[in-house]
């Protein structure tokens, strides 16, 4: 007799649970509260779907901070070369972009989605919709069925699959930690990753829409330096974001709930240490001697950022080039090394692109994805302790840890 298995969730873990124990032999239901499975999918890397990284397994596993290790095992099951073999079948062509970086080449998420829901469906899954589990039931150590709002369904293993808590209206509301917590799980406690910062002043609301690129931005908690990173940044009306700073955010989200003093240091100009800087600025001054401030400017900065400088080195912008005091270009120099903004929050986890927290890593076994407390249970994706940079990394997790967790709930042994 065949093996019964739910799985709850239709993200990418559970569509690949569900697939993976419908090809060992397993009878899937895959139960999706929304009105369609991939909802989240959909709307990763922008609406192009950035699938996974061609990173080498352990560059993977780093960027996944202390909590990395316990992926390897997935990893080595499943990888990012499997994962496209699997999409290529599926007839998913894809192309590799900056940074080892992998998107559908149509650039539509929507692709992958389509493909895997009609992957699964031709293995036998079924699909239901519209049905939200309330409750798992467990006796004797082992769980025996599911229950929803209007039905209990009798099984021989369940996978949680349900995501995080960022983009609620994707889905991703936290139902995963309550049914583990209902069972005995202990849950980090959740909090966005991969989410844009709130900065003290009106500079970044002045700034509003810059983009700056080739940036060294370097994070200090109370003081101390704790990480640096090299790339894009941008300007909101409320802070800041773009690729550096999601990736250092959890890092201060974590330093904010703490109650420590956040700042960020940008180094608008990385490629010129200050004795190179300062002779750039000391022939600039020298050759356009007669040019206001303000224009001078012009050839280092974007125009947008050129009145925020003048207004925090104090140097009005109407002065000529010659007129300016060396103490006034060491003030230059240093703003332009390290331009500092005051960090005094984040965007709530309904904006992140990822949710940090959940269920304990210590309670999974990473060789199964399998429960430690609860026979037949097993977890996958986003619901689990970790999270990642950007970069296809946390996409790739999702898809091995629910390669593993679907095979494993079917009997395969490995």
């Amino acid at each position: 007799m065949a093996k019964q298995v739910i799985v709850i969730g239709g993200g990418p873990a559970g569509l690949m649970a569900a697939g993976q124990a419908a090809s060992m032999g397993a009878e899937v239901l895959l139960l999706e509260k929304m009105d369609w499975p991939g909802k989240k999918l959909k709307i990763t890397g922008k609406g192009r779907c950035n699938i996974t990284n061609i990173a080498e397994i352990e560059d993977f596993v780093a960027h996944f901070g202390s909590n990395g290790r316990f992926l390897r095992g997935a990893f080595y099951r499943f990888f990012s070369d499997d994962l496209l073999a699997l999409l290529a079948d599926l007839g998913v062509k894809t192309v590799t972009e900056r940074g080892g970086r992998v998107f559908p080449a149509s650039e539509e998420a929507g692709d992958v989605v389509d493909a895997l829901v009609g992957w699964v469906r031709g293995l036998g899954v079924e699909i239901r919709t519209k049905t939200r589990v309330k409750r798992l039931l467990v006796e004797d150590g082992r769980v025996t069925a599911i229950q929803t709002t209007d039905k209990t369904y009798r099984t021989d293993a369940v996978i949680v699959a349900t995501g995080g808590m960022s983009y609620p209206g994707t889905g991703s509301t936290g139902d995963g930690y309550y049914l583990a917590e209902g069972v005995g799980h202990g849950i980090v406690p959740a909090r966005p990753a991969l989410v844009p910062l709130k900065t003290a002043g009106d500079v970044a609301k002045e700034l509003q829409g810059l983009s700056l690129r080739n940036v060294n931005v370097t994070l200090y908690v109370d003081g101390k330096k704790q990480t640096e990173e090299f790339g894009e940044m941008l300007f909101t009306h409320y802070g800041v974001s773009g690729p550096v700073i999601l990736t250092m955010s959890k890092q201060v989200v974590d330093a904010v709930l703490r109650k420590q003093s956040v700042s960020l240091s940008i180094d608008l100009k990385p490629a010129l240490d200050e004795k190179k800087l300062d002779a750039r600025l000391l022939r600039d001054f020298d050759q356009k001697g007669k040019q206001h401030f303000q224009r001078i400017l012009k050839d280092l900065l974007p125009q947008s950022l050129i009145p925020v400088c003048s207004r925090l080195v104090e140097i009005s912008p109407d002065k000529p080039g010659h007129q300016i005091t060396s103490e006034e270009r060491g003030r230059l120099r240093g703003w332009l090394k390290d331009f500092r903004l005051e960090v005094t929050g984040f965007q709530p986890i309904a904006q992140a692109i990822v949710t940090a927290g959940g269920v304990d890593i210590r309670e999974i076994d990473p060789r199964t994805m399998a429960s430690r407390l609860v026979e037949g249970l097993y977890f996958a994706g986003e619901v689990i302790d970790i999270d990642a940079d950007t970069g296809g990394y946390n996409l790739q997790a999702a898809f091995s840890t629910g390669w593993l967790a679907g095979r494993s709930a079917a009997g395969w042994e490995g």
